[in-house]
């Protein structure tokens, strides 16, 4: 292998391994030679440079920490002599963006064929979906939707139940966030119909869930309370079967791609996410936001070490101090269970090559492109502005993609390193960030950003990328979807009676 280390940009002090390298080796890299000290794993870091104490060790032309001892030019540079910059929550100030992503102007080139609902949102799938109001209704879900999916399965293109455990025993603020969760994916447009199920005596039940869902098409949203009917399941198909009727009437016609609402997140992250695929995500979101569409961006803890570069792209001052909330709010979320805010959680990312959460955080927040951020979302709150919105909640996969759906999003973009088979209620598009796992796991893997490392040009992966997202959008099943994989976990912060 000729290219054995990766310099992502001019001003950094290191270069990261696309191969395992073994000590004393000589490589070369931006046309310097480094005579290699240690073992380097690959994705791992190599110093291109002698560091001195204290002083900041740069990737991505940024700040990922600060060097622990004297580090010598070809040395390994990990955890055990890089630590963090990061410390507390922090002040900041407002800077009025003095070039923002270009708005958009006119229609868009770019259209898929998508399921037109009547409050005007679009969706790319026709499912039916079944939703708890709680967990203890959780199996008599599952046994529904593999009744109607046996009878009505040819007329839509899925009945889903998804389960959780969520809904009852729950106080205050921690019960008030499931209700609005779930308000939010019983609204997102993939559901062509939507069945309620409830079991009649949890605290979520239908005469404190129904105001916080508001006005609703009752031919859309139907419900059920098991206590109060003899035969829930006789009952249950009686209503899906009108559902899916209902449901039916849709078919897909062309529409723009203003209409497009994409996700973004990442999980089991290695040194070259944030390099090839957060940062081919991060193209496709200008894409999508410069044809009017709308993203969303979330993991608020993998912004910490990062969160002024999209602090510096808010449309205004409301929407920059709606980023300061959200991320000291967040802090104060881990300080408030005495943990550190600033230690990278996960031994898989740190496996992987990533030695500090600026690191992580700068790689992550690719995804976010340069599109201008333009507005912060609650949970379940619905996305209605074209631009980049971020989002509350935290990094853990299923959590964060349930509140991916729950604001809207129609398909989630989900990069990986290390892999991962998870899906959520709406197509769940994986891309690996290294050609090794995406030849090792072809039934999780949808997109191979590998490709960047091996040659192929950034425009040349985002055009094809993109075309794909078009064809998923109009109806090709992504692995999620073919193999089942359909889940969601709502997010808890409180006391369970």
């Amino acid at each position: 292998m000729d290219n054995k280390l990766i310099m992502i940009s001019d001003n950094d002090s290191v270069a990261v391994a696309l191969c395992e390298i073994k000590a004393l080796e000589v490589v070369t890299v931006n046309n310097r030679e480094v005579t290699v000290l240690n073992d380097i794993p690959f994705g791992h870091k190599v110093a291109l440079h002698d560091i001195k104490e204290d002083e900041n060790i740069i990737k991505y032309g940024h700040a990922i920490g600060h060097a622990r001892c004297d580090i010598k030019k070809g040395e390994h540079i990990h955890v055990h002599n890089l630590k963090t910059n990061l410390d507390g929550v922090l002040n900041y100030e407002y800077k009025e963006a003095e070039h923002i992503f270009e708005p958009f102007k006119g229609k868009s080139e770019y259209t898929f064929e998508g399921y037109v609902r009547e409050d005007g949102k679009v969706g790319i799938r026709n499912e039916v979906w079944i939703i708890p109001t709680v967990g203890c209704v959780n199996t008599t879900a599952k046994l529904l939707e593999e009744q109607a999916r046996k009878l009505y399965g040819d007329k839509v293109d899925d009945i889903c139940a998804f389960t959780h455990n969520m809904g009852c025993s729950q106080l205050t603020q921690d019960h008030e966030r499931t209700q609005h969760i779930l308000k939010g994916i019983i609204n997102n447009p993939n559901a062509g119909a939507v069945l309620v199920l409830s079991l009649g005596c949890e605290n979520n039940n239908l005469d404190v869930f129904k105001p916080i869902l508001g006005d609703y098409n009752t031919d859309r949203i139907k419900f059920l309370v098991t206590q109060e009917v003899e035969d829930e399941y006789e009952a249950s198909m009686d209503i899906m079967k009108e559902l899916v009727e209902y449901a039916a009437t849709f078919k897909r016609e062309t529409v723009s791609a203003d209409k497009l609402v994409m996700g973004f997140k990442c999980g089991g992250s290695d040194a070259f996410s944030g390099i090839t695929a957060n940062a081919l995500c991060g193209r496709v979101n200008d894409r999508v936001v410069g044809s009017g569409g709308s993203t969303i961006l979330t993991e608020v803890p993998e912004m910490f070490g990062a969160e002024t570069l999209l602090m510096e792209r808010a449309v205004d001052q409301e929407t920059f101090d709606e980023i300061v909330d959200l991320i000291n709010n967040f802090k104060n979320y881990f300080t408030k269970y005495n943990q550190t805010i600033y230690e990278n959680p996960s031994p898989g990312n740190k496996k992987g090559g990533i030695s500090s959460l600026e690191e992580k955080s700068l790689g992550c927040t690719q995804k976010g492109g340069h599109a201008p951020v333009v507005g912060v979302l609650n949970y379940g709150e619905r996305v209605e502005k074209c631009g980049l919105n971020l989002l509350i909640g935290p990094g853990n996969d299923q959590v964060s993609c349930t509140n991916l759906v729950a604001s809207g999003a129609q398909m989630i973009l989900f990069t990986t390193g290390r892999g991962n088979p998870f899906g959520s209620p709406v197509p769940t598009v994986k891309i690996s960030s290294n050609s090794n796992l995406y030849n090792k796991k072809p039934h999780w893997i949808d997109f191979n950003a590998g490709q960047i490392l091996e040659g192929k040009s950034f425009e040349t992966v985002t055009d094809e990328f993109f075309r794909y997202l078009l064809d998923v959008a109009s109806g090709k099943k992504t692995k999620n979807e073919e193999k089942g994989y359909k889940e969601i976990s709502v997010f808890r912060d409180g006391v369970i009676l």
